[in-house]
């Protein structure tokens, strides 16, 4: 089909769940079986039409005999005849073909339905009346099948009866005693048993068709719901990547701004100190490189396994690396960190790690606590300053970026603070974390700048 040649040469976005269930909703299907089936009539009795008026014409025809008269020509076999009853299913061929291309791949509008419908019993009376073989009479099971498909159930019912009382008038006036002809009761009978299976075939297709228009309703939610999916996947992976570079890059290049500084202010009172100060520099640069490469390599090979580090090295190396700067920083580390998912430890450091730099570059602070204690059921970081705090509703991205990977790793966080009274964020996180709301809402399980980042490479 034209649908599998159109995804060879360009792969959709949508799901391939979505593009099998819209394969199996075309209506198309549907349309051209019954055309097909009608087609087969009309060359049936088209053909049946032109064998009877061969016989007729034949030296030893088994038809009944060519009519006499000025009226010949339009009799049963006679040339006029057979030119109109020939058009006459030609016009039912077309009249298919003009529908099906006009108006596919579902049906015509109510009213459009109504007059093609009315055309086709015109044609029909008027094939019928210029068939020889009497097989025209087959067309009428074609009624109720298209006024069920168009108008519903009722008119179809209607339509079958009908077409079965305009036989039974015709049978009465043309042969009174019919009843009593065996070939007129078994034709009736025939023409019963096709215009009920017509009715019942009509019906499973009308279901078939409403089935397919709920699944193509279906389809359309899910293919929906697959963009807001891929749009709020999206969403949340800029938002973790913006969470990393705050957290991390931010923090050392915090670093490496002060320490600049302080380079600069003891260049010529204290040039040892100075010197110092930029070798620090250098450390933080590199430990920031080494983010950048980590952070590239997770976002290139985000299935790759990450290695494992210790969060309790870890807020002692980070403890270590701010020594000699203001502010000091002084830890009280507890407890066992074995069995913590490394969701909760990364969480954990970057808060830590961020309200150092919050302390160091906003607050003004002189010294700054960082207590960690690790249970049996959850951890608790309490990280405080003596700062000049900040007033309510006055949070940066930094803290709004910690509420978020507190959030989603199942924890919570309470700040207090105020302005000249310091602050001190309190975070409490459960020993397994919560479930991640979707996959990109998922922490890398190590912090940029630990472990040092393997030899070589390149960001």
């Amino acid at each position: 089909m034209s649908t599998s040649r159109t995804v060879r040469r360009a792969p959709s976005a949508v799901p391939p769940v979505v593009r099998r269930v819209s394969s199996v909703a075309s209506p198309v299907s549907s349309a051209r079986a019954a055309r097909r089936a009608s087609f087969l009539v009309y060359a049936a009795v088209l053909l049946a039409g032109l064998y009877d008026a061969a016989l007729r014409h034949g030296d030893g025809g088994g038809g009944s005999p060519l009519p006499a008269g000025p009226w010949a020509p339009l009799g049963p076999g006679g040339p006029l005849s057979v030119v109109v009853f020939a058009a006459g299913i030609g016009a039912l061929f077309a009249l298919d073909l003009i529908e099906s291309r006009r108006f596919r791949p579902g049906p015509p509008p109510a009213r459009v339905a109504a007059a093609l419908l009315g055309l086709r019993l015109a044609l029909f009376v008027l094939v019928t009346a210029f068939d020889g073989s009497g097989l025209s009479h087959v067309l009428l099971v074609l009624v109720p099948f298209t006024a069920r498909l168009s108008f519903g159930r009722t008119a179809g019912a209607v339509s079958a009866v009908a077409c079965a009382a305009v036989v039974l008038a015709g049978y009465q006036w043309a042969a009174p005693g019919w009843p009593g002809d065996i070939e007129y009761v078994s034709d009736l009978l025939m023409l019963g048993v096709g215009l009920i299976l017509s009715f019942a075939v009509a019906g499973v297709a009308a279901g078939a068709e409403e089935d397919r228009a709920r699944l193509r309703e279906s389809n359309a939610r899910l293919a929906a719901y697959a963009g807001q999916a891929g749009e709020l996947a999206a969403a949340a992976e800029r938002v973790r990547v913006a969470r990393d570079i705050h957290d991390g890059l931010g923090h050392h290049l915090t670093a490496v701004a002060v320490l600049l500084e302080k380079a600069t202010a003891f260049g010529e009172r204290d040039p040892a100190l100075a010197r110092q100060a930029l070798a620090d520099a250098r450390e933080s640069t590199r430990r920031a490189l080494d983010d950048v490469r980590r952070s590239v390599r997770t976002l290139r090979a985000p299935a790759a396994p990450a290695p494992e580090f210790s969060l309790l090295a870890a807020l002692t190396d980070l403890a270590a690396g701010a020594a000699g700067q203001a502010p000091a920083v002084e830890l009280d580390l507890g407890g066992d960190e074995t069995g913590y998912d490394p969701r909760v430890r990364t969480t954990l450091y970057r808060a830590a790690q961020e309200a150092l730099t919050n302390a160091r570059r906003h607050a003004g602070a002189t010294r700054v606590s960082v207590g960690l204690a690790l249970g049996d059921a959850e951890a608790r970081l309490v990280v405080a300053d003596d700062g000049r705090g900040f007033a309510a509703g006055a949070e940066g991205f930094g803290l709004t970026g910690m509420r978020e990977r507190v959030r989603l790793a199942g924890g919570h966080l309470d700040l207090a603070t105020g302005p000249g009274a310091g602050t001190r964020i309190t975070i409490t996180i459960p020993r397994a974390p919560a479930p991640p709301a979707h996959a990109g809402a998922v922490t890398p399980p190590f912090p940029a700048g630990m472990p040092p980042s393997p030899a070589g490479g390149t960001p």
